[in-house]
């Protein structure tokens, strides 16, 4: 258990020094404020000259405080190593580490990368930083409106007011890069690159099919009876996971089994069983 609280906590800190280099080479030199707190931040940076950090960290106790209020004290506690950290990093790293790039694409690409990676890590870490992730589950318990939406409502604003405090639309547009690269990157940090494809195969020759995979493939195979909507006529539905390399075959053995056949192929993340990544635990 203990190894498992010390592995969180450096996994959160390796994030929050990703998303605070992220913060210091690329995105507040060449003011591009990508949403959330630091976007704010950012602004204040230029428009009042405080650290980032100082801002982030002042900006986050009131949402503390509202989170706490409404939505319990260990919603908030849980928050809060992230959050301290990041505020620390950015300001303790920045004297240290130069603007690494003037070129407003490049740093709207690469700050996204970094911030993605930090806050990927952070949350597969079980850990948050605060900042819009609490604002949104405030605003969220009183109006009962989609997280998702929510956030893209504040990252919009903070995008907007950074266009008229910077009087630039440019700078806004690439501060949207930044927001959807950022983004693209947490998935892809906690979901993981997909490495295997999955199978949904409708079928009148289920058997045959299934007999093919386990002898041409060396994989399994899962049966189920549905039953057609527009047809009426009941089918059968394999479900099977394949290595990306063995996609070809299989539609092969499937087209030269039952040409008629549907299939459904689809992007799978993580595999756990047999043939795949084995069970924690498993020998």
């Amino acid at each position: 258990m203990s190894m498992r609280w010390l592995k969180d906590y450096l996994g959160v800190t390796i994030g929050v020094i990703l998303t605070a280099v992220g913060l210091d080479a690329f995105l507040v030199p060449n003011k591009i404020a990508a949403g959330g707190v630091s976007g704010i931040a950012t602004i204040l940076h230029y428009v009042i000259h405080v650290p980032v950090g100082a801002a982030m960290l002042v900006l986050n106790v009131p949402l503390f405080i509202g989170a706490t209020l409404r939505l319990g004290w260990h919603y908030a506690v849980r928050s809060l190593y992230g959050t301290l950290t990041l505020s620390f990093f950015i300001d303790f790293l920045e004297p240290y580490i130069p603007a690494l790039t003037d070129n407003l694409l490049l740093a709207s690409l690469y700050g996204g990368v970094l911030s993605g990676l930090g806050l990927g890590l952070v949350f597969r870490h079980k850990g948050t930083t605060g900042g819009t992730d609490l604002a949104a589950a405030i605003v969220r318990s009183f109006v009962g409106i989609n997280i998702g939406q929510l956030l893209f409502l504040i990252d919009s604003t903070v995008v907007a007011a950074a266009w008229i405090t910077f009087d630039s639309a440019e700078l806004a547009l690439y501060a949207l890069i930044t927001i959807f690269v950022t983004a693209w990157v947490i998935d892809l940090v906690q979901e993981g690159f997909s490495y295997a494809k999955a199978f949904i195969i409708i079928t009148d020759k289920a058997d045959q099919i299934s007999q093919e995979i386990i002898k041409q493939l060396d994989r399994g195979a899962t049966a189920w009876k549905a039953r057609g909507m527009y047809t009426g006529q009941e089918k059968e539905v394999l479900l099977s996971v394949v290595g990306r390399t063995e996609v070809t075959r299989l539609k092969e053995i499937v087209r030269e089994t039952d040409p008629q056949a549907f299939i459904i192929l689809g992007d799978v993340h993580e595999v756990l069983g047999e043939g795949f990544k084995q069970l924690q635990g498993s020998k």
